[in-house]
Protein backbone atom coordinates (compact mmCIF):
# COMPACT_ATOMS: atom_id res chain seq x y z
CA UNK A 1 0.00 0.00 0.00
CA UNK A 2 0.86 3.75 -0.16
CA UNK A 3 1.81 6.63 2.23
CA UNK A 4 0.86 10.25 1.34
CA UNK A 5 2.82 13.10 2.33
CA UNK A 6 1.89 16.74 0.64
CA UNK A 7 4.49 19.21 1.99
CA UNK A 8 4.10 23.16 1.91
CA UNK A 9 1.86 22.71 -0.91
CA UNK A 10 0.68 25.81 -3.13
CA UNK A 11 -1.29 26.50 -6.42
CA UNK A 12 -2.23 29.54 -8.24
CA UNK A 13 -3.75 29.83 -11.80
CA UNK A 14 -4.07 32.24 -14.31
CA UNK A 15 -7.51 33.89 -14.43
CA UNK A 16 -9.56 34.71 -17.54
CA UNK A 17 -8.88 38.19 -16.65
CA UNK A 18 -5.59 37.94 -15.91
CA UNK A 19 -5.30 37.92 -11.96
CA UNK A 20 -3.31 35.26 -10.24
CA UNK A 21 -5.90 33.32 -8.30
CA UNK A 22 -4.22 30.92 -5.32
CA UNK A 23 -6.36 27.72 -5.25
CA UNK A 24 -4.31 26.53 -2.27
CA UNK A 25 -1.81 27.84 0.24
CA UNK A 26 0.65 25.77 2.17
CA UNK A 27 -0.63 22.49 2.52
CA UNK A 28 0.92 20.40 4.85
CA UNK A 29 -1.05 16.54 5.10
CA UNK A 30 -0.29 13.08 5.91
CA UNK A 31 -2.60 10.21 4.63
CA UNK A 32 -1.24 7.17 6.28
CA UNK A 33 -1.18 3.46 4.29
CA UNK A 34 -4.17 2.35 4.27
CA UNK A 35 -6.09 5.49 5.39
CA UNK A 36 -9.23 6.29 4.64
CA UNK A 37 -9.40 10.16 4.42
CA UNK A 38 -12.01 12.69 3.27
CA UNK A 39 -11.82 16.20 2.26
CA UNK A 40 -14.91 18.61 2.93
CA UNK A 41 -15.13 22.17 2.62
CA UNK A 42 -16.70 24.90 0.79
CA UNK A 43 -17.37 25.53 -2.90
CA UNK A 44 -14.50 26.68 -4.53
CA UNK A 45 -11.75 25.70 -1.96
CA UNK A 46 -9.21 23.80 -3.92
CA UNK A 47 -10.58 20.57 -2.96
CA UNK A 48 -10.29 19.25 -6.80
CA UNK A 49 -7.13 20.89 -7.13
CA UNK A 50 -5.45 19.12 -4.02
CA UNK A 51 -6.45 15.83 -5.43
CA UNK A 52 -5.43 16.21 -8.79
CA UNK A 53 -2.44 17.61 -7.82
CA UNK A 54 -1.80 14.53 -6.11
CA UNK A 55 -3.22 12.52 -8.95
CA UNK A 56 -0.33 13.93 -11.15
CA UNK A 57 -2.70 15.91 -13.67
CA UNK A 58 -2.26 19.39 -12.29
CA UNK A 59 1.55 20.50 -11.56
CA UNK A 60 1.71 22.62 -7.77
CA UNK A 61 3.46 26.19 -7.80
CA UNK A 62 5.68 25.31 -5.03
CA UNK A 63 6.12 22.45 -2.35
CA UNK A 64 5.57 18.66 -3.11
CA UNK A 65 3.83 15.45 -3.34
CA UNK A 66 5.55 12.63 -1.97
CA UNK A 67 3.80 8.63 -2.23
CA UNK A 68 5.86 6.29 -0.59
CA UNK A 69 8.71 8.39 -0.44
CA UNK A 70 8.70 8.96 -4.05
CA UNK A 71 8.32 12.29 -5.41
CA UNK A 72 5.03 12.38 -7.51
CA UNK A 73 5.68 14.01 -11.17
CA UNK A 74 3.03 12.97 -12.97
CA UNK A 75 0.20 10.34 -13.14
CA UNK A 76 1.10 6.92 -12.53
CA UNK A 77 -0.62 3.36 -12.29
CA UNK A 78 0.08 3.51 -8.59
CA UNK A 79 -2.88 5.76 -8.14
CA UNK A 80 -6.20 5.68 -9.13
CA UNK A 81 -9.09 8.12 -9.59
CA UNK A 82 -12.44 7.84 -9.87
CA UNK A 83 -14.65 10.89 -11.27
CA UNK A 84 -18.44 11.98 -10.37
CA UNK A 85 -19.02 11.78 -14.40
CA UNK A 86 -17.55 8.06 -14.68
CA UNK A 87 -15.34 8.96 -17.47
CA UNK A 88 -16.45 5.82 -19.17
CA UNK A 89 -15.48 4.63 -22.78
CA UNK A 90 -18.70 4.98 -24.28
CA UNK A 91 -17.70 2.78 -27.31
CA UNK A 92 -16.53 0.23 -25.07
CA UNK A 93 -18.65 -2.36 -22.90
CA UNK A 94 -18.99 -2.85 -19.50
CA UNK A 95 -16.14 -5.67 -19.57
CA UNK A 96 -14.08 -3.74 -21.62
CA UNK A 97 -13.97 -0.56 -19.71
CA UNK A 98 -12.95 -2.88 -16.86
CA UNK A 99 -9.99 -4.44 -18.94
CA UNK A 100 -8.79 -1.21 -20.08
CA UNK A 101 -6.18 -0.48 -17.46
CA UNK A 102 -5.23 -4.23 -17.00
CA UNK A 103 -4.81 -4.10 -20.88
CA UNK A 104 -2.31 -0.96 -20.43
CA UNK A 105 -0.29 -2.65 -17.91
CA UNK A 106 0.02 -5.46 -20.50
CA UNK A 107 -1.23 -8.19 -17.79
CA UNK A 108 -1.70 -11.36 -19.84
CA UNK A 109 -4.84 -12.47 -21.25
CA UNK A 110 -5.98 -15.01 -18.90
CA UNK A 111 -4.96 -13.08 -15.97
CA UNK A 112 -7.49 -9.94 -17.34
CA UNK A 113 -10.17 -12.28 -17.76
CA UNK A 114 -9.96 -13.90 -14.59
CA UNK A 115 -9.63 -9.66 -12.66
CA UNK A 116 -12.39 -9.12 -14.83
CA UNK A 117 -14.93 -11.88 -13.83
CA UNK A 118 -13.92 -11.00 -10.19
CA UNK A 119 -15.04 -7.50 -10.43
CA UNK A 120 -18.01 -8.05 -12.47
CA UNK A 121 -18.99 -10.32 -9.19
CA UNK A 122 -17.76 -7.92 -6.70
CA UNK A 123 -19.41 -4.97 -7.81
CA UNK A 124 -23.26 -6.68 -8.83
CA UNK A 125 -22.54 -6.19 -12.63
CA UNK A 126 -23.13 -9.68 -13.95
CA UNK A 127 -25.12 -9.92 -16.70
CA UNK A 128 -24.62 -6.29 -17.57
CA UNK A 129 -20.66 -7.12 -19.09
CA UNK A 130 -21.52 -6.77 -22.52
CA UNK A 131 -24.36 -3.47 -21.71
CA UNK A 132 -23.04 -0.16 -23.07
CA UNK A 133 -22.55 2.78 -20.46
CA UNK A 134 -25.53 4.26 -22.18
CA UNK A 135 -27.61 1.47 -21.24
CA UNK A 136 -26.95 1.69 -17.17
CA UNK A 137 -28.18 3.84 -14.70
CA UNK A 138 -26.02 6.12 -13.00
CA UNK A 139 -25.34 3.69 -10.23
CA UNK A 140 -24.20 1.07 -12.22
CA UNK A 141 -21.94 3.40 -14.18
CA UNK A 142 -20.47 4.33 -10.97
CA UNK A 143 -19.68 1.05 -10.17
CA UNK A 144 -18.05 0.17 -13.42
CA UNK A 145 -16.17 3.22 -12.96
CA UNK A 146 -14.74 1.57 -10.06
CA UNK A 147 -14.62 -1.48 -11.02
CA UNK A 148 -11.82 -0.18 -13.52
CA UNK A 149 -9.71 1.55 -11.20
CA UNK A 150 -9.67 -1.12 -8.52
CA UNK A 151 -9.09 -3.69 -11.33
CA UNK A 152 -5.50 -3.00 -11.61
CA UNK A 153 -4.33 -2.63 -7.60
CA UNK A 154 -3.84 0.90 -7.36
CA UNK A 155 -2.18 1.80 -3.61
CA UNK A 156 -4.07 4.77 -3.45
CA UNK A 157 -7.65 5.44 -4.46
CA UNK A 158 -8.47 9.16 -5.31
CA UNK A 159 -12.26 9.88 -5.39
CA UNK A 160 -14.17 13.07 -6.63
CA UNK A 161 -17.39 13.58 -5.81
CA UNK A 162 -17.73 10.37 -6.70
CA UNK A 163 -21.09 9.57 -5.39
CA UNK A 164 -22.48 13.06 -5.81
CA UNK A 165 -24.82 12.59 -8.99
CA UNK A 166 -26.79 9.88 -7.44
CA UNK A 167 -29.94 9.61 -5.51
CA UNK A 168 -29.92 9.21 -1.90
CA UNK A 169 -30.82 5.73 -1.57
CA UNK A 170 -28.28 4.74 -4.69
CA UNK A 171 -25.65 7.01 -3.20
CA UNK A 172 -26.20 4.90 0.76
CA UNK A 173 -25.78 1.47 -1.44
CA UNK A 174 -22.54 2.84 -3.48
CA UNK A 175 -21.18 3.73 -0.16
CA UNK A 176 -21.69 0.47 1.78
CA UNK A 177 -20.19 -1.12 -1.13
CA UNK A 178 -16.50 0.92 -0.85
CA UNK A 179 -16.36 0.20 2.36
CA UNK A 180 -16.90 -3.43 2.11
CA UNK A 181 -14.26 -2.91 -1.10
CA UNK A 182 -11.61 -0.91 1.39
CA UNK A 183 -11.52 -3.60 4.27
CA UNK A 184 -10.82 -6.37 1.51
CA UNK A 185 -8.05 -4.21 -0.36
CA UNK A 186 -6.87 -1.99 2.04
CA UNK A 187 -5.82 0.67 -0.31
CA UNK A 188 -4.83 4.18 1.02
CA UNK A 189 -8.16 6.43 -0.10
CA UNK A 190 -8.21 10.27 -0.76
CA UNK A 191 -12.25 11.40 -0.69
CA UNK A 192 -13.89 14.76 -1.89
CA UNK A 193 -17.24 15.27 -0.84
CA UNK A 194 -19.43 18.40 0.05
CA UNK A 195 -20.82 15.94 2.32
CA UNK A 196 -20.23 16.25 6.13
CA UNK A 197 -22.41 13.11 6.65
CA UNK A 198 -20.41 10.76 3.97
CA UNK A 199 -17.57 11.90 5.11
CA UNK A 200 -18.16 11.34 8.86
CA UNK A 201 -19.43 7.54 7.85
CA UNK A 202 -16.97 6.24 5.25
CA UNK A 203 -13.77 7.98 6.88
CA UNK A 204 -10.85 7.51 9.74
CA UNK A 205 -10.14 10.89 9.12
CA UNK A 206 -11.93 14.04 7.54
CA UNK A 207 -9.93 16.97 6.66
CA UNK A 208 -11.99 20.37 6.27
CA UNK A 209 -10.58 23.17 4.48
CA UNK A 210 -10.70 27.21 4.39
CA UNK A 211 -12.41 29.02 1.82
CA UNK A 212 -10.13 29.80 -0.86
CA UNK A 213 -7.18 30.11 -1.06
CA UNK A 214 -7.58 26.27 0.54
CA UNK A 215 -6.00 25.82 3.64
CA UNK A 216 -5.77 22.94 6.32
CA UNK A 217 -9.10 24.07 8.70
CA UNK A 218 -9.12 21.23 11.06
CA UNK A 219 -8.43 17.40 11.10
CA UNK A 220 -10.63 15.48 12.91
CA UNK A 221 -10.27 11.55 14.09
CA UNK A 222 -13.17 9.60 13.72
CA UNK A 223 -13.72 6.59 15.68
CA UNK A 224 -16.95 5.15 15.28
CA UNK A 225 -17.62 1.16 15.32
CA UNK A 226 -18.25 -0.23 11.33
CA UNK A 227 -18.83 -3.61 12.54
CA UNK A 228 -22.33 -2.49 13.31
CA UNK A 229 -25.58 -2.22 11.01
CA UNK A 230 -25.46 1.36 9.53
CA UNK A 231 -28.67 2.54 10.85
CA UNK A 232 -26.89 1.63 14.63
CA UNK A 233 -24.09 3.56 13.28
CA UNK A 234 -25.36 7.28 11.72
CA UNK A 235 -28.33 7.37 14.31
CA UNK A 236 -25.76 6.87 17.22
CA UNK A 237 -24.80 9.64 19.63
CA UNK A 238 -21.10 9.23 18.58
CA UNK A 239 -21.58 10.15 15.28
CA UNK A 240 -24.03 12.84 15.93
CA UNK A 241 -21.34 14.54 17.64
CA UNK A 242 -18.59 13.74 15.05
CA UNK A 243 -20.77 15.04 12.30
CA UNK A 244 -21.63 18.38 13.82
CA UNK A 245 -18.18 18.96 14.68
CA UNK A 246 -16.92 18.52 11.25
CA UNK A 247 -20.23 20.66 10.32
CA UNK A 248 -19.29 23.49 12.31
CA UNK A 249 -15.94 23.90 11.16
CA UNK A 250 -17.32 23.54 7.59
CA UNK A 251 -20.14 26.30 8.38
CA UNK A 252 -17.45 28.57 9.45
CA UNK A 253 -15.92 28.60 6.18
CA UNK A 254 -18.99 28.51 3.98
CA UNK A 255 -20.10 31.70 6.09
CA UNK A 256 -17.13 33.37 5.00
CA UNK A 257 -17.42 32.11 1.59
CA UNK A 258 -20.45 34.14 1.37
CA UNK A 259 -19.34 37.12 2.99
CA UNK A 260 -15.87 36.94 0.52
CA UNK A 261 -18.65 36.78 -2.60
CA UNK A 262 -21.04 39.60 -1.50
CA UNK A 263 -18.33 41.73 -0.68
CA UNK A 264 -16.73 40.96 -4.70
CA UNK A 265 -20.22 41.54 -6.09
CA UNK A 266 -20.76 45.05 -4.26
CA UNK A 267 -17.51 45.87 -5.68
CA UNK A 268 -18.65 45.22 -9.45
CA UNK A 269 -21.71 47.17 -8.65
CA UNK A 270 -20.10 50.64 -7.36
CA UNK A 271 -17.10 50.19 -10.44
Amino acid sequence: MARIDVQHLTKTFQAIKGETVEAVHDIDLAVADNQFVSIVGPSGCGKSTLLYIIAGFVAPTSGSVLVDGQAVRGPGPDRGIVFQEYALFPWRTVQDNIKYGLEEKGVPRDEVERVVQKYLRLMGLQGFQRKYPRELSGGMKQRVALARTLAYEPDVLLMDEPFGALDAQTRELQQDELLAIWREKKSTVLFVTHSVEEAVYLSEKVVVMTTRPGRIKSVIDIDLDRSRHREDVVTSPEFAQLKNRVWLDVREEVLKHYAASADETSGDRTE
